[in-house]
């Protein structure tokens, strides 16, 4: 399994020497990957997000941490489908040429209706958006000439140079949904659902491998980014979350499998939405998630950016080499 960590890139502690500098002791520490989020007009989640609305560019973030760092993957969990997908595939093979072939483009559908309208996309299917970028990117990065006349883009003989310094980039398609799986074992590279609870994981993952098999192609690869706080005891780790905004959060998400009682109500039934406790806590936690065939963790410290540096100390030196 990878391990890597979310960038505090948006909200109140959103800063760009702490992202800089976290992103080189990530490194150092032997975390595999860094992940951004993404958002033009962001609205933060108000069952458990403080409502700061601060977000640093996806892409020109991971471009500075591409330049400082060496070894890191540097992901996007995931890219939202509001920029154009010429723009964005050069964006994108611009940043391997630079940085090198480090780059996973997680792409998902977004939440907010009014991001896409700011940018005259509203009203279109947002699946039909990701499909659409996904074709694009993959036909520009071959170094042909691609023509489009969807209904959605216009475009005749459009080639981009620099290509991908790998001649692709990865693609992975992130969401929770039943659909979200097939999509993703129907044209992308992997699968990334966020936040999700255990039982729905070993489901999910089982939907995945069938639908990928059916389809003659490999599994694609599985990572998730569960809320993250760990500290020396249990205790105190826990109470840096907002629990009860996480619950209302997971009885808010369609199509998971529910808890035994029917809704989600204790701290138990978070798991795999949420990873948190003592290192002994974390390690086993983390355990149980590879054995549910997640492939990429990436630890989420939105709650708890305020102590991003200790968090990301403790889990390099007490969480990481047991792993």
């Amino acid at each position: 399994m990878k391990l890597g960590l979310l960038l505090p890139h948006f909200g109140e502690h959103a800063d760009g020497a702490k992202v800089i500098a976290g992103s080189v002791r990530a490194e150092q520490l032997g975390f595999d990957s860094v992940w951004v989020r993404d958002h033009i007009v962001f609205e933060p989640h108000g069952e458990f997000e403080k409502p700061d609305p601060t977000f640093f560019e996806a892409l020109t973030v991971l471009t500075a941490v591409g330049a400082a760092t060496r070894t890191l993957t540097l992901g996007t969990g995931a890219l939202i489908p509001f920029r154009h997908p010429v723009h964005t595939a050069l964006t994108a093979a611009t940043i391997t040429q630079m940085v090198g072939d480090r780059l996973i483009l997680g792409l998902g559908t977004g939440n907010f209706d009014s991001e896409f309208a700011a940018v005259g996309l509203g009203g279109i299917p947002r699946v039909d958006l990701v499909r659409a970028n996904v074709e694009i990117w993959r036909g520009l990065w071959s170094g042909a000439p691609v023509t489009r006349h969807d209904g959605i883009f216009d475009f005749d003989e459009v080639s981009v140079h620099p290509r991908p310094a790998a001649g692709t980039i990865p693609v992975w398609y992130c969401g929770t949904t039943p659909k979200s799986v097939r999509l993703a074992a129907e044209f992308c590279d992997g699968w990334m659902p966020g936040r999700i609870s255990l039982p729905t994981m070993q489901k999910r993952v089982a939907a995945l491998e069938e639908a990928a098999a059916a389809g003659g192609r490999p599994r694609p690869a599985v990572g998730v980014v569960p809320t993250t706080s760990i500290a020396a005891t249990r205790e105190a780790a826990l109470s840096r979350v907002n629990v009860p905004g996480l619950l209302q959060w997971a009885n808010n998400a369609r199509f998971w499998v529910k808890p035994p009682a029917g809704s989600f109500s204790s701290v138990a039934d978070l798991e795999g939405v949420l990873v948190y406790g003592t290192p002994d806590d974390v390690v086993e936690q983390v355990k149980r998630l590879a054995a549910a065939g997640v492939d990429h963790l990436v630890f989420d410290f939105r709650l708890t950016f305020d102590r991003w540096e200790e968090q990301m100390e403790l889990l390099g030196a007490e969480v990481l080499p047991r792993l």
